[in-house]
């Protein structure tokens, strides 16, 4: 009898302290509403987000992230998640992706913005072509957090070698063109191309485009963007300046710059080309073109928002404040007043060398015009332009104008 009294008398108490144990949960976690969010971040970036990402969420009453990075395969579960209804509420899109804009699957946030004075929710503070790649159908569609211009890596012992000035912002393509043949020897290479970098900025820079601003017209087939295009196919592997296609194949890419078989490279600005161990390198915009900028393409990423998610206002709250810790991290920020030697140097110590360069290259970087039907547009300039061009399968004119007629049938 008294051995059962005993236990009784256990079980009241347990009773009578479980209110205590639930309650070491934190009570404003309970009543925060639950975001789910993806990217495509491998582990260590994903580990640096989730520091960004606790930081948030300690800071707000009103909701949790819960970060769900997805590196494999990234775009084909994500499209294959919002086909099913159960895509997160928040995830990434490179600027490629922001097609999907148009395809009524990411939430429009103008209504939030009009009323949201927050430096990092102000459009006019981020540099216009890469604000352009999330204002588009007449809305707004998530906020940039990266714009990573392409800028010119050059190896300084191969141009002191040569007798050769470092470049700078004042050469032009001519000037490129003819230090990339000056540059190479039995040894070394003066540049390298193969597809990338872009050929958009050769043809940006000679005041050339593919398509209208109102995405009405193709403007491929202009003398200008035929310029820009064929000094493009002039130096694309042509060993009086450049690597074969053969020797790109057998030695990589990149790996010619950083095993100093390559006077020049063109990478992203915060590419690791300029901390390669037993390498002096140095960092230049591009030339500048016939305007006398010194235009060039920018990869940018933006953080977007499901238009099926349950919790809308939550979720802007969330990108706002993610994205501006964002903003500290990444590099190159998209925001006007952040681009700075300083800040830059901040966010990532390693480039302060060259970060005046960097940030010179900012007030000229533009993405890609981003259309109803990217990807199939990209693919078939590619197909039925750039590889025939490359390759010197027909004249220039003939391939700009029968491909103009194919892209225009991509417009919308």
């Amino acid at each position: 009898m008294f051995k059962y009294m005993r236990l009784f008398l256990i079980l009241i108490v347990v009773v009578a302290l479980l209110p205590l144990t639930i309650s070491d949960t934190p009570a404003v976690a309970q009543d925060k509403v639950v975001l789910r969010m993806n990217t495509w971040a491998g582990v260590d970036e994903a580990a640096e987000l989730q520091e960004i990402i606790d930081e948030v969420n300690a800071n707000s009453e009103s909701f949790e992230i819960v970060y769900e990075p997805n590196p494999a395969d990234y775009y084909t579960q994500l499209q294959t998640q919002l086909a099913g209804g159960e895509a997160p509420d928040l995830f990434w899109l490179d600027q490629d992706h922001m097609s999907w804009a148009f395809e009524g699957v990411l939430l429009d946030i103008s209504e939030y913005l009009a009323n949201d004075d927050s430096e990092v929710a102000n459009p006019e503070d981020y540099y216009e072509g890469i604000w352009n790649t999330v204002a588009l159908n007449d809305g707004v569609y998530g906020l940039p957090w990266i714009a990573q211009p392409v800028v010119l890596y050059y190896n300084r012992a191969i141009f002191d070698e040569m007798g050769m000035d470092y470049p700078t912002a004042e050469w032009t393509w001519e000037d490129f063109q003819a230090a990339a043949v000056a540059l190479t020897n039995e040894e070394h290479y003066g540049f390298a191309m193969n597809g990338w970098p872009p050929i958009d900025i050769f043809i940006w820079s000679y005041g050339g485009d593919l398509v209208s601003d109102d995405m009405s017209e193709i403007l491929l087939n202009s003398e200008e963007a035929k310029a820009g295009a064929q000094l493009y196919a002039d130096m694309i592997w042509n060993e009086e300046c450049c690597p074969s296609e053969e020797t790109i194949a057998e030695e990589g890419f990149a790996e010619m710059f950083k095993a100093g078989r390559l006077a020049m490279f063109m990478g992203g600005a915060a590419d690791d080309l300029d901390r390669v161990e037993g390498l002096d390198v140095g960092v230049s915009p591009v030339p500048q073109g016939v305007n006398g900028e010194n235009v060039t393409f920018a990869w940018s990423a933006s953080t977007v928002i499901n238009a099926d998610t349950e919790h809308p206002d939550e979720a802007y709250e969330a990108l706002v404040a993610l994205t501006d810790g964002i903003h500290h991290w990444k590099i190159v920020s998209p925001r006007i007043s952040q681009g700075t030697v300083e800040f830059l140097a901040e966010a990532e110590p390693r480039k302060e060398a060259n970060a005046e360069a960097i940030i010179e290259a900012l007030p000229y970087m533009r993405p890609f015009t981003i259309i109803p039907r990217f990807s199939e547009f990209r693919t078939l300039f590619w197909e039925e332009f750039q590889s025939p061009l490359f390759h010197e399968e027909d004249s220039i004119d003939n391939l700009a104008d029968d491909a103009s007629i194919l892209l225009g049938d991509l417009l919308p």
